[in-house]
């Protein structure tokens, strides 16, 4: 099964439309931020947070370090966002947990980004929530512990989270934290999958084609691993071209094969290589020659219709 991903690098949007006295300066900045206008949004925003006010000095934050508007400052995005964290925004607690986590700004302090993620997460946010199970399963910057891991996977993929859900599939799969389990697995797993995650897929694809938690179906394993070759996983291509080999699922065809098995090799696929190259021993020169024409047709079409 997939293994770990890394803590998400996303920063969150910026903030909507409030509702207070500073409300329609604040919505003035916001409307100039959404057209493009970010010196407008500095200079509506900056009086506020200079008041205190935590969602200006959150967006103020997002500018600096994205570089809208102004030139890119981590040091004073991660200033901005501390100033807003401090007072509660679960949006700046999360980016200032991404800051220390990468060393954006600050010294990379893996103990800090556990502080702001954690107080996050007690919020309900789900990346905060995904990002410290990712920290508790990997043991980093706190003692390793698969039980909190499960714990905030949890949480953020009944948040619907598709990167918790892939986790949490992982985890059921393999009994990290919790009694081995296929069906649920299985539950997670689609539950990602049908939000269109990768290794969610392929590994949906895997339980199908091995019957695992699920009755074997190789037209169901089809699909899957077809979703997850369209987006570029070289071990659902390779497991594609096993699949024409065998006449699993679909018509036995050795150019397509073959043809799975060479895309899946130059994604860099080592075992590709061996199985490419078995089927290629098994056809024609004409065969061949078709094999790689349609392989560059569908590198071309960026593997979907191939």
């Amino acid at each position: 099964m997939k293994t770990l991903r890394t803590i998400c690098l996303t920063l969150t949007l910026l903030l909507g439309s409030v509702g207070t006295s500073w409300g329609a300066d604040f919505d003035k900045g916001l409307a100039a931020a959404q057209s493009g206008d970010f010196a407008t949004a500095l200079r509506e925003w900056r009086p506020l947070a200079e008041q205190g006010i935590a969602n200006a000095q959150f967006n103020l934050g997002l500018m600096y370090a994205n570089g809208y508007g102004v030139p890119l400052d981590n040091k004073t995005a991660v200033k901005w966002y501390t100033l807003a964290a401090e007072q509660g925004d679960a949006d700046a607690q999360y980016n200032l947990g991404l800051m220390y986590a990468n060393g954006e700004g600050v010294p990379q302090d893996d103990k800090s980004a556990l502080k702001w993620y954690t107080l996050a997460a007690e919020q309900g946010f789900a990346r905060a929530q995904y990002n410290l199970g990712l920290m508790y399963e990997k043991g980093q910057g706190v003692p390793q512990d698969d039980k909190r891991a499960l714990k905030w996977y949890t949480l953020a993929a009944e948040q619907g989270l598709a990167d918790a859900q892939y986790s949490l599939g992982v985890m059921y799969a393999n009994g990290y934290g919790v009694p081995e389990d296929d069906k649920s697995a299985l539950k997670w797993y689609t539950l990602a999958a049908e939000q269109e995650d990768a290794f969610a897929q392929y590994n949906l694809g895997v339980m199908y084609y091995e019957g695992q938690g699920v009755p074997q179906d190789d037209k169901s394993a089809l699909k899957w691993f077809t979703l997850s070759a369209e987006q570029g996983y070289a071990r659902a291509q390779n497991n594609l071209g096993v699949m024409y080999y065998n006449g699993e699922g679909v018509i036995k065809d050795n150019v397509y094969a073959h043809m799975w098995g060479n895309i899946a090799a130059s994604n860099g696929l080592e075992k590709a290589v061996e199985f490419r190259d078995w089927v290629g021993e098994k056809m024609t020169p004409s065969q061949l020659e078709t094999s790689q024409r349609i392989a560059g047709e569908c590198v071309r079409k960026q593997y979907k219709g191939c």
